[in-house]
């Protein structure tokens, strides 16, 4: 038994002592530190996404690597910016909205926030060296993260002036040229026209309920999961799109037209049930299981459990602390290996460290950048539960210690 892994047994052991104890304290010193540790990595993960098209400079110095089968090299080269800033974004959209907070955070989310508006205004600029690549299949995904971004911080489209929230607009109608896959891609179509109905702009009714009706009503395969058009993958998609796209969506349309109440009530308990299966899947030193496609999102593969977290929507199975303190394990084993980032600070293609042999034949330097959507829960307060609780294991740690835990059992929904 090698040195690292009796100190992930140790970490795991010394999580389940230290609840039983009550005592406030954790493997880093206090729960007041873990939010420390997400924003830091939430720092290191985008500051030099949104600091470089800030300053109009992301194309020159954001390096592009792609898989080595890629279908199509320049045209994935051409979109690997606005893959990172998009999904970027759509991580880090909650913070940006939140108030409050000690100085020092207050004065990054600050930094961030500038960073942002002027980011926006170079991405959508047709005379700008920055200007993003709009029209296409990809960009029509990653348009959709930056407008999922948008919807989860109004403080964002606010502060926009009225030149650039018309050209965010004008970037946006270019996707419409773009017919989306008969797959989650009707998600991506709908959250933009969800953008433009949550901010009052005429928007395409179909395009949004094509979409939610193909999942409601056609594409769930039961226990908390839906295909990803007419063939279920056993992969992470649900987590990735599927389920974080329908409740952003829905909430667009209960919050702006009182429609789809029924949908949105069926979505968030499917949408719990997930949340189960998905804190089941870390594991008790913070890996999950390598499989589907896409693997290299790293914990972006967490996307829905941190949206339904930072919704405060999780089932009664699951406390906030323990739905922290395994994210948190998960953000540090797939953000600290040596390799992960460059010696510039971007990020490398692997899940654990750099491993391109993991790439799938459309992944970019920019794709990886979807990791971002793990820190949604940054956008409670640090007072909120979510932080405040003291130290908790999740369930694999309480398992694989030999605590006593209640069965799991499948989602039966009832129509």
């Amino acid at each position: 038994m090698n040195n690292a892994f009796k100190s992930l047994l140790v970490i795991g052991w010394l999580s389940c002592v230290l609840v039983q104890q009550g005592v406030a304290q954790n493997k880093k010193g206090s729960v007041a530190a873990t939010r420390k540790i997400w924003l830091n990595y939430l720092d290191k993960v985008a500051r030099p996404v949104m600091q470089n098209i800030a300053e109009g400079k992301l194309k020159a110095n954001m390096p592009v690597s792609v898989a080595a089968n890629s279908d199509n090299k320049d045209g994935r080269s051409k979109v690997a910016y606005l893959e990172a800033f998009g999904r970027t974004m759509s991580g880090i959209a909650p913070w940006l909205q939140l108030e409050g907070g000690n100085k020092e955070e207050i004065k990054l989310r600050n930094q961030y926030r500038e960073w942002t508006l002027r980011g926006l205004a170079n991405a959508t600029d047709p005379s700008s060296k920055d200007f993003l690549e709009w029209n296409g299949g990809q960009p029509l995904v990653d348009a959709s993260f930056l407008a999922i971004g948008l919807i989860r911080s109004p403080w964002l489209w606010e502060n926009l002036n009225d030149k650039v929230r018309q050209q965010v607009v004008n970037a946006f109608l270019i996707t419409r040229n773009t017919l989306p896959v008969y797959s989650n891609w009707l998600l991506f179509s709908g959250a933009i026209e969800a953008f433009f109905d949550r901010y009052d702009i005429p928007y395409d009714k179909l395009r949004i309920d094509y979409g939610i009706k193909e999942f409601t009503q056609h594409w769930y395969v039961g226990d908390g999961m839906y295909s990803d058009g007419n063939s279920f993958h056993l992969d992470y998609y649900n987590s990735i799109v599927i389920q974080p796209y329908l409740s952003d969506i829905l909430g667009v349309l209960v919050l702006k037209q009182k429609a789809y109440q029924r949908e949105s009530e069926d979505v968030k308990l499917i949408g719990q049930r997930y949340a189960q299966i998905l804190e089941r899947m870390i594991n008790a030193d913070g890996s999950y299981p390598a499989i589907g496609r896409s693997i290299v999102y790293r914990g972006g593969v967490f996307h829905h459990l941190a949206n339904v977290a930072y919704k405060k929507q999780l089932p009664a199975s699951l406390t906030p602390a323990q739905v922290r303190d395994g994210l948190t394990a998960v953000i540090e084993r797939t953000l600290s290996s040596t390799t992960t980032f460059t010696k510039e600070g971007w990020l490398n293609v692997g899940l654990y460290g750099q491993q391109p042999g993991l790439a799938d034949f459309y992944i970019t330097t920019g794709s990886l950048y979807i990791c971002a959507d793990i820190f949604l829960p940054l956008g409670l307060p640090e007072t909120d539960e979510f932080w405040s609780a003291a130290p908790q294991p999740w369930t694999a740690v309480k398992i694989w210690s030999g605590q006593d835990v209640a069965a799991d059992h499948a989602l039966e929904l009832k129509k």
